[in-house]
């Protein structure tokens, strides 16, 4: 019979305790050596400094986290009900959240939340799992964000909320979505439609108030019938084409990819040229739009970098850093053939 072997067991790491004894020293000289807290001299601090580097001696992580009573550990809350196009978003964010934590020698656990249930996030902080929290989605009503204050659990939103006491990180969507719809204004067209998802979701609302911005600051008067929310489904999609095409609007813009997809495969349906008979804009330049033609002028995040940010700002206030209440990323406006603004 086959046999195996963990041939770790022959190359097993020194502790603290090997260490000391090594050096004839005591282990609590070891772990202040480690730390740089407590009163050692300066040789010894570089001769414990110096071993341990030679013989390449790692603290344990759980040692160190029952010392400083922290886990090294933070949750990323993410909703159970992303859909396919939502997954490179998260993604994205996820890979730039877990390689700042690495670098601050933290490891990512992740959370599901359906609906309004937070039972898994209850869950874990309840058994002291985490040092604290990454909230991906700002919702209107955020359940998780107010059980995370409930329980004085340090946590930042990946988003946007009117609660100025949470932490937040977001891209700039309503400055996006008000120069996108500005310079489409500049150029002459006045009736330029808006689609969007849930307005449960903050970042929805936020893209309304940057196109509703964009009329105001233009002093151009906005036609509210233009305006449909609300749109999760392809069939109510498609009654906001048919009713954006018979109010002859010069433009269609997309709050995300999915919503475009929809469009697009809509007015193909219905012999209606892009951009011809009518432009179409969308957010977030997503591979579900990479093969178009033409191609989809678009806002580009970078949500890798979104991601890095939040995980960065999280660390620092755990570690009692004092940090700014919201910060805003940029974007990048990307015009392309299906829109002629500009040109």
């Amino acid at each position: 019979m086959e046999t195996f072997r963990n041939d770790q067991l022959e190359n097993k790491k020194i502790t603290i305790s090997d260490v000391a004894e090594a050096l004839n020293v005591s282990k609590t000289t070891v772990s202040r050596a480690i730390s740089g807290k407590g009163r050692i001299s300066e040789d010894t601090r570089q001769r414990v400094l110096d071993y341990i580097e030679a013989n390449d001696y790692k603290p344990n992580v759980i040692a160190k986290g029952l010392a400083q009573k922290k886990t090294f550990n933070i949750a990323l809350v993410i909703p159970g009900d992303c859909n396919l196009v939502d997954m490179p978003f998260f993604q994205n964010s996820m890979q730039g959240i877990c390689e700042e934590a690495s670098e601050n020698d933290y490891d990512v656990m992740l959370v599901t939340t359906v609906d309004d249930s937070v039972t898994n996030l209850e869950r874990m902080i309840a058994n002291n799992k985490v040092d604290g929290v990454i909230l991906s989605r700002s919702m209107v009503k955020d359940r998780a964000a107010e059980f995370l204050k409930e329980q004085s659990i340090p946590f930042v939103l990946m988003g946007t909320s009117k609660d100025k006491g949470i932490l937040q990180v977001d891209n700039d969507h309503k400055a996006g979505c008000k120069e996108l719809v500005s310079r489409m204004l500049h150029s002459g067209m006045t009736k330029i439609g808006l689609i969007g998802g849930s307005r449960s979701y903050v970042v929805n609302r936020t893209r309304e108030q940057g196109y509703r911005d964009a009329f105001r600051t233009t002093q151009t008067a906005l036609d509210e019938t233009l305006i449909f929310e609300n749109c999760d489904e392809n069939d109510s999609v498609e009654q906001a084409v048919k009713k954006l095409t018979r109010a002859k609007a010069e433009c269609i813009v997309c709050m995300d990819d999915a919503i475009c997809s929809s469009v697009l495969q809509i007015l193909a349906e219905n012999d209606i040229s892009v951009p011809d008979q009518m432009q179409i804009a969308s957010f977030y330049d997503s591979t579900l739009l990479m093969n178009n033609k033409p191609a989809i002028t678009s806002l580009l995040f970078d949500d890798k970098a979104l991601g890095a940010l939040t995980c960065k700002v999280l660390l620092q206030y755990i570690q009692g850093e004092e940090v700014q209440g919201r910060t805003l990323l940029g974007y990048e406006l990307i015009q392309r053939e299906s829109t002629l603004f500009g040109k």
